[in-house]
């Protein structure tokens, strides 16, 4: 049976594994603690951790201090609030001046479920990788959260996490070498290739098998770090398939699909077909039930890599 983990918890017990070995690592929540899963670290280091309060702006303000003291600090809240209500604070007190801040966002994408389309952030990695000197994560299951937090911790400026509430499927195995700006490519194929990002790397997954039983051979690449892209395999890609499917918990304005099809674009235009939200808000239900009626499924995957192989 697959193991099923949340990125959001796996956040939380590593930010304690973290914080055990770097004493300027401090968290910054938004009255959100046990939700974003920080409310171990505050259970570990009380004197290191901060309930700003509904007060997501000052949340950011207040950790771009903390970094400009030489802390190192995560600021968390939903994925909603941190780049909308906060993107001001973020772009001029972070990003700006290019602190060392971890802003990371759980509840991201349509999985949030049944908290409805308030919540539910699908337009936040096209706010984030806007930004100068953001980098923008959207690891695909517990292991790659896990090893991209590691990662960050040494790297120095702002960053972006984008994580989930619902638990989804373990993917990698706890020694793979995941890298920042690096995509990984989980599974070779030379007649197209399925481009994906968080927790849609799993349906890409399931796609390849099923196009697998037709003799199809899909290359599946996971593109955690959406900014900066890893342009090398997006570009080899292109060349040695017939084309690319983008996949995304996402709007397919200014997420991965419009990251890969500018590398495309520039350096070798390429056949693209993209699977996401298409331009609308999502709404109150399962996260199971809303996946499928907004079409971020296998399926929809084997469809869209069926228009570009007739």
């Amino acid at each position: 049976m697959t193991t099923k983990i949340a990125t959001r918890e796996t956040y939380g017990e590593t930010l304690v594994e973290l914080g055990k070995n770097d004493e300027n690592i401090v968290v910054l929540d938004a009255d959100l603690s046990k939700s974003t899963k920080t409310h171990s670290f505050s259970k570990e280091f009380p004197n290191r951790f901060f309930n700003m309060g509904i007060a997501e702006q000052n949340l950011m303000g207040t950790a771009a201090g903390l970094a400009a003291s030489d802390k190192i600090p995560f600021a968390s809240t939903f994925a909603v609030f941190a780049s909308g209500r906060a993107f001001e604070i973020i772009r001029n007190s972070i990003c700006y001046p290019k602190l060392n801040v971890k802003v990371c966002a759980t509840h991201a994408g349509i999985t949030v479920g049944e908290d409805g389309a308030s919540h539910q952030a699908i337009e936040d990695i096209a706010i984030m990788r806007s930004l100068p000197n953001m980098v923008v994560l959207n690891p695909a299951d517990a292991v790659s959260t896990k090893a991209l937090l590691k990662e960050i911790v040494e790297y120095e400026g702002p960053v972006y996490v984008r994580l989930g509430r619902a638990k989804v499927p373990v993917i990698y195995d706890d020694d793979v070498k995941i890298t920042i700006g690096k995509g990984m490519e989980v599974k070779g194929g030379n007649d197209i290739t399925i481009i994906a990002t968080g927790i849609m790397v799993n349906e890409a997954l399931k796609a390849r098998k099923e196009l697998l039983k037709e003799g199809i051979t899909a290359r599946v690449i996971d593109i955690h770090t959406i900014k900066p892209i890893d342009k090398e395999i997006i570009i080899k890609a292109g060349r040695e398939t017939k084309g690319i499917v983008t996949v995304e918990e996402h709007s397919i304005l200014g997420g991965l699909g419009s990251a890969v099809a500018e590398v495309l674009a520039e350096n070798h235009p390429t056949l693209l077909k993209r699977v996401g939200i298409n331009d609308t808000f999502g709404e109150s239900g399962k996260p199971d039930e809303l996946m499928k009626k907004y079409g971020l499924t296998a399926e929809n995957i084997i469809a869209k890599a069926k228009e570009i192989l007739d």
